[in-house]
């Protein structure tokens, strides 16, 4: 080759080098990611969606993209972000949150949606049946509100004196909502506990909230499973410690931050599994035939440190029963 043929092709092929490497970018699959709350107060859930990517074969950043999406706690952006995402045409929508699974699925019939969701997916009208969910739409389902006897059972152990319970839900989340104010109901007659439930969806009801707790003398606090309550959760450990309210909470994050205690299920692992199930349909696998995971990992996370803040003894037995004792 002459030296001026050459040195054409080199200059051929050095123009050719950002084509390629758009063309390889543009194959790469993007998942896009919805969430209600901001991605500061996720905690390790993203590095648990992460590992179960990467249990599948994916690894953000080398062999797929992510499109990250956040609320920061507005309820009604999601169907903004939800048609965005579905205008992108990313491969996979994640989601977490009864509301917003179900905000996804109206805004596609066709992207595949991983969800989590803490109730029951078919009497959500997400799936129609958990072993073969039949649609674009399929996930994973954590126990939340079937615990909240347990939670009464528990706060009751480490609050022997406790009989007046304030339980605190949002109600702009109505089936999760709906669900807690049953669950009460239904634990109510056999605990022999007065319960009152409150209401809260933005930051200053979660203030009024307790000042009601505080004016009328309630002994302790049920939070309810909510993603709006996740986001909210150092305000929420903060108002309870500064009102010495013992509370129980549904995550462990709660109770890492210094929440006295935490019983239900482990929204980490369920986001792990979530994140699997994601490379699986990036790998070639169908929604429809993918059933619905059930996450029964539980845990029970008591912080020792505020319940001696509180005055609190912690029974042996319980501290035995314990996943993690925090001190």
């Amino acid at each position: 080759m002459r030296r001026r043929d050459f040195i054409k092709f080199v200059a051929g092929s050095a123009a050719a080098w950002p084509l390629l490497a758009h063309a390889e970018q543009q194959t790469m699959p993007v998942i896009g990611l919805l969430d209600l709350r901001s991605p500061d107060t996720v905690g390790d859930r993203l590095p648990a969606f992460r590992r179960g990517l990467k249990e599948s074969g994916y690894v953000e950043g080398e062999n797929v993209a992510i499109v990250y999406r956040w609320a920061e706690n507005e309820i009604g952006r999601l169907p903004e972000l939800a048609a965005d995402l579905v205008g992108r045409k990313v491969n996979v929508i994640a989601t977490a949150g009864n509301e917003v699974g179900l905000i996804v699925k109206k805004a596609t019939q066709s992207t595949p949606i991983v969800f989590v969701v803490s109730q029951d997916p078919v009497s959500l009208g997400l799936v129609a049946s958990l072993a073969r969910p039949g649609s674009n739409v399929t996930g994973i389902n954590f126990f939340s509100g079937e615990l909240v006897g347990k939670q009464l059972e528990l706060l009751r152990e480490l609050v022997p004196g406790a009989s007046r319970i304030a339980v605190i839900i949002n109600p702009a989340n109505t089936s999760s909502a709906e669900r807690t104010v049953k669950d009460v109901a239904a634990a109510s007659p056999a605990s022999g506990l007065h319960i009152k439930t409150l209401a809260a969806s933005t930051s200053g009801d979660i203030e009024a909230a307790f000042l009601i707790l505080v004016r009328e003398r309630y002994d302790a606090l049920l939070l309810a499973s909510d993603p709006f309550f996740s986001g909210r959760r150092v305000q929420l450990v903060s108002l309870a410690t500064r009102h010495a309210i013992p509370a129980i909470y549904s995550q462990r994050e709660f109770a890492e931050i210094g929440g006295l205690m935490s019983y239900g299920s482990s929204i980490t692992d369920a986001w792990r599994q979530s994140g699997a199930y994601v490379g699986r349909i990036l790998a070639g696998a169908k929604p429809a035939d993918l059933p619905v995971l059930q996450s029964n990992k539980l845990e029970l996370v008591i912080n020792s440190q505020t319940a001696r803040i509180f005055g609190l003894a912690v029974p042996a037995a319980l501290l035995a029963r314990a996943d993690e004792v925090i001190e």
